[in-house]
């Protein structure tokens, strides 16, 4: 089953980054071919009849599958970044982590009005990042299609935010 199978891969990683968090670390699963290629197909299942023009995703372990999503709907991929590591105009948020507070970037003027994206990333926490992720689409007039995330650390509640936005929330692997 795919889900024991990704459960498998994820490492569990603690005091990381800081004293208490236990670190849900998904570098493993990238050494495993098939694993990644029916992650894709699941997130793509889940996905079925969604309009999909671009994949946002968060960086850095963000990019690592929603690339793939991006080639396989063969739509942009549109890269978040933390401040200051974007070279041209960009529009900012600030959002609090499960540990701390943070600012995303993404360039302006790439995503265009009415466009619907789906925002990608490795684990759903509090739900802060992908939240700062649909506020940066949202201010340059973009509409939100889906979130899909590998992990769900449900017991953050992460989904509670993110519930506001109307969209699906789709995880393959939720930790209670």
């Amino acid at each position: 089953m795919l889900k024991d199978r990704l459960e498998n891969c994820i490492r569990t990683v603690p005091n990381f980054p800081k004293e208490g968090v236990l670190f849900k670390d998904i570098t493993p699963i990238l050494l495993d071919a098939p694993l990644c290629r029916d992650l894709v197909t699941a997130f793509v299942c889940q996905l079925e009849g969604r309009r999909i023009d671009a994949v946002c995703s968060v960086e850095s372990r963000g990019f690592l599958f929603g690339m793939l999503l991006a080639q396989y709907y063969q739509v942009p991929f549109i890269p978040i970044r933390k401040k200051g590591k974007l070279p041209a105009s960009v529009l900012s948020h600030t959002y609090n982590l499960e540990y701390g507070t943070a600012t995303m970037e993404m360039h302006t003027g790439i995503i265009e009005k009415g466009m619907h994206v789906l925002v990608h990333d490795d684990v759903l926490a509090t739900g802060g990042t992908a939240a700062a992720a649909a506020e940066l689409i949202l201010q340059q007039q973009g509409s939100i299609s889906a979130f899909c995330f590998l992990v769900d650390l449900a017991f953050l509640e992460g989904t509670k935010i993110l519930a506001g936005y109307k969209r699906p929330v789709i995880s393959l692997l939720q930790y209670e």
